[in-house]
């Protein structure tokens, strides 16, 4: 069983940043961790789960919704097996539990519905405010 971690959520203002954090614990291996595709989704009260970021297993191909393109940044460390998260110029309707999720059945391109991964981590809360 995969287990994942997020970190880095908190409470900012609008137009600050953060950057949130994804990293393997207990018995999954980093050698693991980094063989899969990773995604970022985010889910606020009343609301679906919504990708936000996607990254391949070689961090050569990435993908944004339109709705945080040009503000959010998906990254990997393979030392470090962490995906990070890193939001610019977050806004209150990014206001949500972000959730890291790992893709372990590659298939050429990045997934961006949540039944499409297999593993998630508990989430980390993201508040902005006004």
């Amino acid at each position: 069983q995969v287990q994942l971690v997020e970190s880095g959520g908190g409470l900012v203002q609008a137009g600050g940043s953060l950057r949130l954090s994804c990293s393997a614990s207990g018995r999954t291996s980093g050698r693991t961790f980094n063989n899969y595709a990773m995604g970022w989704f985010r889910q606020a009260p009343g609301k679906e789960r919504e990708f936000v970021a996607g990254i391949s297993r070689t961090a050569g191909s990435t993908y944004y919704p339109d709705s945080v393109k040009g503000r959010f940044t998906i990254s990997r460390d393979y030392a470090k097996s962490t995906v990070y998260l890193l939001m610019n110029i977050l806004r209150p309707e990014d206001t949500a539990l972000y959730y890291c999720a790992a893709d372990r059945r590659w298939v050429g391109r990045i997934k961006f519905k949540a039944d499409e991964y297999d593993y998630w981590g508990q989430g980390t809360q993201v508040t902005v405010s006004s």
